[in-house]
């Protein structure tokens, strides 16, 4: 078998290392003195941008001086700014106003709390709401919310739409007590509302949803619940370096921190009897969009990219040991730039750790009366945002077995309207007169594959029942079909959990012992994709969701796919536009874009706050190994694993 060792040098990791605050503090210097950030001027986005992977890891190569790129709005003039600074070489590489026809730059804090204070002081609002019997101003929250598709007359400014929420207290759960019917408009720049649309009027549902204060649940502590405690008391397996270099049982990975995308790996490989083989280049959530499908005259336009109009990352909560993760961890702090500029550090942003995942592998045989039995464990890399109301944890997770998988945790609290009525077709009722719009949360995975190589191909695999026939006598033979993506337009596909289609990524010139290519094999869940017709807005702006895959040829500004200034964009950027080309993708530099998510027709039991729902992919050795990775797997010696212990009872001091 030959195989390709990992291209891992100091010099490459420092160039892809997360941000430092040194970097941050000499770009903005840059910008002030070239006059691109001034006192009106918001830094809506400030991150890394990577050098060609084709010139990085080239033989020899020695890496270029970092660049960065920095997405700036004037609140004066309302003009956006895309820009490349080098502060190593102190200059601005390159800096070009956009055309609003673009789209915006992503909405920035300031605009949250501008727009409250703003439609606070408007007549017809104070008007909509005194018709409703709301007066106490002080109690209304205006939520503010990305516009969508403009209208013509709406064309160049930069617009919220926003609803309002009553907040009895200032601890009530203000997410209780929609004032549903109204939308208001509001142009952040020249800070004036556009409009007040007052549909129609629904009664503000009064049951209170206050799951957070104590005296609200009514009810005692759960008892007979006894403590789990999860200790490695000689520490944790894995070791990261100053550039977030991670090695654990074999896997090698560098961990980063984007405010767009949030974690952020690359040059992902694993040890293979000495030799490090690489797997991914880069992996990261580049989008994630929440379309509501509530088509009513007052939230048609409701749909959210997390990622493009609200950056993400740049939402992480800093995480508390024994809460949110738990075990013996090690936290890596993120640093981000705020919307002056300036450095801005969320502690505790990541979390890694071990975990034990069960039986990795087990047998009893009848014939030679051996019985052996392996513990899985995982390595877990994690952060967790709070985007609104919901709250997202994205956990990637790398196994003994050589499997990567990425699992996303939805909780939080789910938008809530007004409840129509029994029969409704496009809401659930939670509590009485309160409704939650039916939704999707759509992500889409970036995958810069690298299997043995930079040259990789995918096959679709389908199990298939074969008929009956001379090499099927008996009608009980079942294949799988093997159909080569060769072209971008080939490569936008559905999965069909009914024919098991999985997608297998292959190097055609590296082989196993076998005589087979190597590969991985990506296993979708083949949940739904977009629910929108081809026709709406929503499914212009969100073309990347209507398929679980899509590949396309390697190109490194090709980062986002629904486009890089999502905010207010009319649609069909990113992958619809790239893919127009219909470049080959077979035994060339690709990537893969795999879309997952849930479907989310909220119950009862969703509210006040919503149990964690979960969504995902997994990636698996296929032909990887010549054999199972994990035959070196030592056997567990802890107590509990000890003969014979599945018969003791008296666990007393075993801890």
């Amino acid at each position: 078998m030959t195989t390709t060792a990992v291209t891992e040098t100091t010099g490459v990791a420092a160039a892809l290392t997360s941000m430092k605050s040194h970097e941050i503090v000499a770009a903005r210097a840059l910008l002030v003195r070239e006059g691109l950030l001034g006192e009106n001027t918001h830094v809506s986005y400030f991150g890394l941008l990577e050098q060609d992977k084709r010139t990085l890891l080239a033989p020899g190569a020695v890496p270029d001086a970092r660049r960065f790129r920095a997405m700036l709005v004037d609140f004066g003039t309302g003009a956006s700014h895309d820009v490349v600074v080098c502060p190593a070489e102190d200059r601005v590489v390159s800096a070009r106003e956009l055309d609003p026809a673009e789209g915006q730059v992503p909405v920035v804090l300031a605009e949250f709390g501008l727009v409250e204070e703003v439609v606070h002081q408007d007549e017809r609002w104070l008007a909509a709401m005194a018709k409703r019997g709301l007066t106490d101003i002080s109690t209304l929250r205006v939520n503010p919310l990305s516009a969508g598709v403009l209208a013509p007359d709406e064309q160049g400014r930069r617009i919220q739409r926003c609803f309002t929420f009553v907040q009895k207290t200032p601890h009530d759960l203000g997410w209780a007590h929609p004032v549903d019917g109204v939308t208001v408009m509001v142009d952040v720049i020249t800070r004036e509302v556009l409009d007040v649309i007052d549909y129609v009027e629904f009664p503000v549902p009064q049951e209170d949803g206050n799951f957070h204060l104590p005296e609200w649940v009514g009810q005692k502590p759960r008892q007979g619940l006894k403590p789990i405690e999860i200790r490695q008391p000689e520490g944790p397996s894995f070791t990261v370096d100053d550039d977030g270099v991670l090695s654990w049982a074999g896997w090698n990975l560098q961990v980063s921190f984007d405010q767009r995308e949030g974690l952020v790996f690359h040059n992902i490989s694993i040890d293979d009897d000495g030799v490090q083989r690489p797997v991914v280049y880069r992996a990261s959530i580049a989008e994630m969009m929440v379309p509501y499908g509530d088509p009513s005259p007052q939230r048609w336009f409701q749909n959210f990219f997390d990622c493009g109009e609200y950056l993400l990352g740049g939402f992480a909560n800093s995480l508390e040991l024994g809460c949110d993760c738990v075990g013996d961890i090690t936290y890596l702090d993120a640093t981000l730039a705020d919307n002056a500029g300036n450095v801005r550090v969320i502690p505790q942003a990541i979390c890694i750790h071990e975990e034990d995942t069960g039986i990795l592998w087990k047998h009893y045989d009848n014939w030679n009366g051996s019985s052996d039995s392996r513990r899985n464990r995982r390595l877990v890399v994690s952060f967790f945002v709070t985007v609104g109301n919901y709250d997202y944890g994205f956990y990637w997770y790398f196994s003994l077995d050589g499997n990567i998988e990425l699992e996303v945790k939805a909780t939080g609290v789910v938008f809530t309207s007004a409840y129509p009525g029994e029969g409704y077709a496009y809401a659930s009722e939670l509590a009485p007169g309160l409704g939650a719009p039916y939704h999707q949360h759509l992500f889409s995975a970036r995958l810069d594959m690298m299997v043995d190589g930079h040259d990789n191909a995918v096959d679709e695999l389908e199990a298939v029942l074969v008929p009956r026939g001379d090499t099927n006598p008996t009608g009980t033979g079942i294949t799988q079909t093997v159909t080569r993506l060769r072209t971008e337009s080939e490569a936008q596909r559905l999965a069909d959990n009914a024919r098991g289609r999985v997608w297998l990524v292959s190097n055609p010139a590296v082989k196993n012992r076998l005589g087979g290519s190597v590969g991985y094999v990506l296993f979708p869940e083949g949940k739904p994709a977009l629910l929108a017709d081809e026709q709406s807005d929503i499914y212009a702006r969100a073309t990347y969701a209507a398929k679980h895959l899509w590949v396309t040829a390697y190109e490194p500004d090709e980062l986002y796919p629904a486009g890089d200034f999502v905010n207010m964009h009319p649609g069909w950027a990113g992958l619809p536009a790239w893919t127009g080309a219909d470049r080959p993708v077979d035994d060339t530099d690709i990537v893969l874009w795999h879309t997952f998510g849930l479907t989310h027709f909220p119950r009862i039991e969703d509210w006040p706050i919503m149990p964690v729902d979960s969504a995902g992919f997994v990636l698996k050795p296929h032909g990887f190994f010549g054999r199972n990775p994990t035959l070196d797997i030592p056997e567990s010696t802890g107590d509990h694993c000890a003969p014979g212990a599945s018969h003791h009872h008296e666990h007393e001091g075993h801890h």
